[in-house]
């Protein structure tokens, strides 16, 4: 066929997706209401999950399962708007990782708010000022974010959601790699990227700064300066790329939790995290986590942090497969209760893959 001709076909694809969109749009405006009548939830990530992977299921290319999932997450993210606008608290600086995953898991149609620390995203949610907050948790090279896990002892807030992101440096800068005389970025990230700036900018003076994207600003303003940064940032501020996957670790990924003031209903594929105390005694800790072992539990994470309320004395984070109404965490979590000094249940949620 003639380009002439398979251009015309395209624009009557076009006029064909763009009235299904808008059918989808006035179905979504009905579920809306009907969710506003009966007070349910408008981010439902159980119901968002098997719209996807219904869709992923009936694909046969050319688009792949990525590409796909990424046009749909933006549908959803219109589609809920259209039933209420969600304002998402996120750690900022705009352009972060943390926006990043907050974009991933809410689109572009979400209304983002930035912070300048985790205990503001906590805020903004407790205060009922957003409706959903992310913020980090661990990443597989530097660790975990004691800084979210402290939070979690005074805040009454749960967890609904996790983002689990392939972490890309890039570096950004007006001028070309040799004449890069100063690198800023925040230090997990030039660390991260320590073995990548000894080989190719040996010479340069690296310089921390409190976020990438913070980083971002000071290349824009400093002639022969770089920044350690997302592509988004790079989008955002316009700012060139001059290389991208610098990181030295390839499988570089940071988990991130979305926290929200309602509990997240089963999925089938779901995750309980939860927090406790034990007593100070002989084989206190071995005992209070044989209840997981006695139910068939599998505990994918412990973590420890000290109370901040009386010398040595520790809270233990932990995370397990399965969803608190499932009938074994529930007779796991009752036999757990009556071992240990202090217990909570941070929530349950949907356990998701790398994106």
């Amino acid at each position: 066929m003639k380009l002439e001709d398979l251009r015309k076909l395209v624009d009557k694809v076009d006029e064909e997706i763009l009235l299904l969109l808008n059918k989808r749009a006035s179905l979504s405006k009905e579920i809306g209401k009907i969710k506003k009548e009966k007070n349910l939830p408008i981010f439902d990530p159980r119901r968002e999950e098997e719209v996807v992977d219904k869709i992923v299921k009936k694909n046969k290319g050319p688009l792949d399962d990525k590409q796909l999932r990424s046009i749909y997450r933006e549908i959803l993210s219109i589609s809920r708007n259209l039933q209420k606008p969600l304002s998402v608290a996120y750690l900022g600086p705009q352009a972060t990782f943390t926006h990043q995953a907050a974009i991933q898991r809410f689109g572009s149609a979400a209304e983002y708010i930035a912070v300048r620390s985790i205990d503001a995203v906590f805020r903004e949610v407790e205060g009922e000022r957003a409706e959903f907050g992310v913020v980090p948790i661990e990443n597989s090279t530097e660790g975990v974010e004691t800084h979210t896990l402290d939070m979690f002892m005074e805040s009454e807030l749960l967890i609904c959601d996790e983002v689990i992101l392939r972490i890309v440096h890039s570096l950004l800068s007006f001028s070309s790699l040799e004449h890069i005389k100063r690198v800023y970025s925040h230090p997990q990230a030039l660390a991260q990227c320590r073995g990548w700036l000894e080989e190719n900018l040996p010479g340069a003076e690296i310089k921390a700064v409190y976020s990438t994207a913070g980083a971002v600003e000071k290349a824009l303003s400093e002639p022969e300066s770089a920044a350690i940064a997302s592509h988004l940032a790079s989008e955002i501020y316009g700012v060139p790329v001059v290389a991208r996957g610098i990181e030295d670790k390839a499988f570089n990924f940071t988990r991130f939790l979305v926290i929200s003031r309602e509990e997240c209903p089963q999925t089938g594929k779901d995750k309980t995290s939860l927090m406790f105390a034990v007593r100070d005694e002989v084989g206190a800790l071995f005992h209070t986590l044989e209840a997981f072992w006695k139910f068939g539990i599998n505990m994918s994470k412990i973590e420890s942090r000290p109370s901040r309320r009386k010398a040595w004395e520790y809270y233990f984070f932990v995370d397990l497969e399965g969803h608190r109404e499932d009938k074994k965490i529930k007779d796991a979590l009752k036999e757990l209760k009556s071992r240990v000094t202090f217990f909570k249940v941070l929530g349950s949620y949907p356990r998701r893959e790398r994106e």
